[in-house]
């Protein structure tokens, strides 16, 4: 790699990371704003059939992982061909 080259996959393995975190924070909010709404209301009618419809919090979670995974990754590989430079 040319010698800032290095620097572009470590970025994008930030980013991903961020993203990653930000996607898993949300799930969380989400997942806790489902299950308070559930606790208030009288019928569970929105547990059972499911409507308003939401994110599914245990996709964003699992997604916002999936995602952190990758920003490592990418963001290893660039520190490795930065030091090899």
């Amino acid at each position: 790699m040319t010698s800032q080259g290095w620097l572009i996959p470590v970025v994008v393995g930030v980013v991903f990371v961020l993203l990653g975190l930000g996607a898993i924070i949300w799930g969380k909010r989400e997942e806790k704003k489902y299950y308070d709404a559930l606790v208030t209301r009288k019928d569970l009618r929105e547990f059972f059939d499911r409507w308003p419809m939401r994110p599914e919090p245990g996709a964003l979670k699992i997604g916002g992982w999936i995602a952190v995974a990758v920003g490592v990754a990418i963001a290893i590989i660039g520190g490795i061909f930065g030091a090899g430079a």
